[in-house]
């Protein structure tokens, strides 16, 4: 699995991307993780509502293809796009939803950070407090979209919106537990090893 660096970027060009990287490939295309930092930005994933955008805003509202409803990102939050294979992988879409949450969980435990899954809703909280989201799009046996993760960012756009589609849900953010806060690259490091160690088939580990 490749890990690609794309560093601070645009969202349409990096959207752009995956889905060009999705129609391209083929058996043999080696499964890649995009790490990214966005300026600000609001995604409206297909089952989007208008509705969850509570207050107009200068920050863009893209509409993409993945699922879920409305999320933001910005800068702070870490960006990780899994672009895998899952039929070569012979994983399910549940196995890779809950490799993504496990990577997350298992990162923010090495920082003493006790979060977890909720089985009624996609992500990773602390407490009731959701600091991970997750949004895939499946197409042609394969997966793209990911995870983002708050690390250190301004969390205040996400009052401007119903975090994926739930009214009152609070965001959290690894800064408000951690000081100091450690950088997104060391943040992102840990992370993308768990992803590798999640979604690496048992098979291949033994």
């Amino acid at each position: 699995m490749k890990i690609v660096q794309k560093g601070f970027a645009e969202y349409l060009p990096v959207f752009e991307a995956m889905k060009t990287f999705n129609a391209a490939r083929d058996s043999q295309t080696e499964d890649e993780l995009w790490v990214v930092e966005h300026p600000p930005v609001f995604t409206q994933g297909l089952a989007g509502k208008p509705e969850h955008l509570l207050l107009p805003t200068d920050i863009p509202v893209i509409q993409i293809d993945r699922g879920g409803q409305i999320t933001y990102h910005g800068p702070g939050q870490l960006v990780v796009y899994t672009m895998i294979d899952f039929k070569r992988r012979k994983a399910s879409v549940r196995h890779i939803v809950s490799a993504l949450e496990n990577s997350i969980i298992a990162t923010l435990a090495e920082y003493g950070i006790a979060a977890a899954a909720d089985p009624q809703r996609p992500g990773v909280y602390v407490g009731q407090r959701k600091i991970a989201s997750l949004g895939l799009r499946i197409k042609d046996g394969s997966v793209y979209h990911g995870l983002a993760l708050n690390v250190n960012m301004d969390l205040s756009p996400f009052h401007n919106i119903n975090p994926c589609g739930y009214a009152g849900l609070e965001m959290t953010q690894m800064a408000e537990y951690l000081n100091p806060c450690p950088t997104l690259a060391e943040v992102a490091e840990k992370l993308t090893a768990h992803l590798e160690a999640q979604l690496t088939p048992k098979e291949q580990t033994q």
